[in-house]
């Protein structure tokens, strides 16, 4: 068995060994189990169990995963679980948390709360907090930690290993000093590699690593992302617009955000949000996704109006109405594998109105290839069944050219709409079926009135 399924089956098993720990009502039972686990596989289990049990859950969780769970947790559970806390029990879950950490937990807590932590810190500290907090939650400035070590270049080595002995401990995570100018400016990375390694008489400036360059504190958090996965980093510095050090990013937040990033384009699919509770209330469920069933049913409407506008050719020719959802149907999900890759490429930044042009003509050219390749299958298929060959042209030709417009929609659907401010990954689907539908039916049905009546 694969480490994957391997680890799918564990997280079943655990699930399963909570259900049924819950089922009998032996609730000691749970607790070594969450002592042992990491407080995002605690997040992970809380999430999977039902909202009247889960405070009987969380009353066995160790207090001092408490402020790591509610981190790993999504918004809907979070916000559920403080509202159930006392303010005592929240102020000591923010206890020891990274400056990052409590600057996305803060956000959430009572404004009581918040004052408390606030008034408990030094100015250093608090002035900090507030700095990161000042940048949006999906920016650099959002993700980074101001805890950093920072080294002069003119010092040796030496001098660096007795300053961290003096020191005693680093911030946690930390693989990389940061070299910066007597103003703070950054300058380069030495590796803690180095420092052990090298010999100790070199001087910073000799053996640091100036290749990779300050991401700047505004940089989005996909960008971010992306430019971990580029250079391998697994730290990197945040600079402001004068090249002054703000902080770092590790990779465990860079992780986060991938994560975040995949439940978004999943869940935004189906028009849903990534932070909603599984076992949310039935009634605020049912009114999200209300909403896209509307607007679905909205464009179903139009797509049926155009089938209208042809009832006396359906009922001429009857074999019409049985041929015309396949026209549809390949035409959606040969728009669907475009509008997949637009939407992938757009998150990471492989795709802008610069080179979409070409894309719109390869895409073009795979479309015209796979309309002609299954237009001739469909064709056939229908004369064998109707005997008719002029509906095997129809429905080929049909075919084919609803093929293009799928992929000429697959194209430039979203870079419409980021154009707009829309999320493709949100709408792109309703408003590309929606096309692929009003266009197969009016070009099958068309092509149908002038050819067969």
């Amino acid at each position: 068995m694969s480490e994957p399924a391997q680890n799918e089956d564990y997280s079943e098993s655990r699930l399963q060994y909570l259900h049924d720990v819950l089922e009998s009502g032996r609730m000691r039972r749970l607790k070594p189990m969450l002592h042992a686990l990491h407080p995002a596989e605690t997040a992970l289990l809380l999430e999977g169990v039902p909202r009247a049990k889960r405070e009987l859950v969380w009353g066995l969780v160790p207090e001092d995963d408490h402020g790591e769970v509610l981190l790993h947790v999504n918004d809907e559970v979070r916000a559920e679980l403080i509202e159930g806390l006392d303010d005592s029990v929240l102020l000591k879950a923010t206890e020891g948390l990274e400056m990052d950490d409590l600057a996305d937990l803060i956000e959430d807590l009572p404004e009581e709360v918040t004052q408390q932590v606030l008034r408990s810190m030094d100015r250093q500290n608090r002035e900090r907090l507030q700095a990161v907090m000042s940048y949006p939650a999906d920016s650099a400035g959002g993700l980074m930690n101001p805890d950093t070590v920072t080294v002069r270049p003119d010092v040796s080595l030496d001098v660096v290993a007795r300053y961290l002995r003096q020191r005693g401990q680093l911030p946690d995570a930390t693989d990389t000093l940061f070299v910066v100018s007597r103003y703070g400016r950054y300058l380069g990375m030495l590796s803690l590699a180095k420092l052990v390694t090298l010999d100790a008489e070199h001087d910073v400036s000799e053996v640091m690593d100036t290749s990779v360059e300050a991401l700047p504190v505004d940089l989005s958090s996909s960008q971010v992302a992306k430019r971990f996965q580029d250079l391998d980093l697994t730290s990197a510095p945040v600079a402001d617009d004068e090249g002054m050090l703000l902080g770092r990013i590790t990779i465990d937040d860079v992780v986060d955000v991938i994560r975040d990033e995949a439940e978004h384009s999943i869940m935004s699919m189906a028009g849903l949000d990534e932070e909603e509770d599984v076992f949310a209330p039935i009634a605020r469920s049912a009114r999200r996704r209300a909403v896209w069933l509307g607007i679905n049913l909205a464009t179903s409407f139009l797509a049926a109006r155009v089938v209208g506008l042809f009832e006396a050719t359906l009922e001429e020719v009857v074999a019409l109405a049985v041929l015309m959802p396949i026209v549809a149907s390949m035409g959606g999900i040969g728009g669907s594998q475009t509008l997949t890759i637009m939407i992938r490429g757009l998150a990471m930044g492989q795709i802008a109105f610069s080179n979409a042009r070409a894309l719109l003509i390869k895409e073009l050219a795979v479309a015209v290839i796979n309309g002609l390749v299954w237009a001739v299958v469909v064709g056939v298929i229908a004369l064998m069944w109707f005997g008719n060959p002029v509906l095997g042209i129809v429905i080929g030709s049909a075919l084919i050219l609803n093929q293009i417009g799928a992929a000429l929609a697959g194209v430039t659907l979203p870079l419409a709409m980021r154009k707009f401010g829309i999320d493709p990954a949100l709408a792109g689907t309703v408003v590309l079926t929606t096309i692929t539908d009003v266009v197969g039916f009016g070009l099958f049905l068309g092509l149908g009135t002038l050819f067969l009546l």
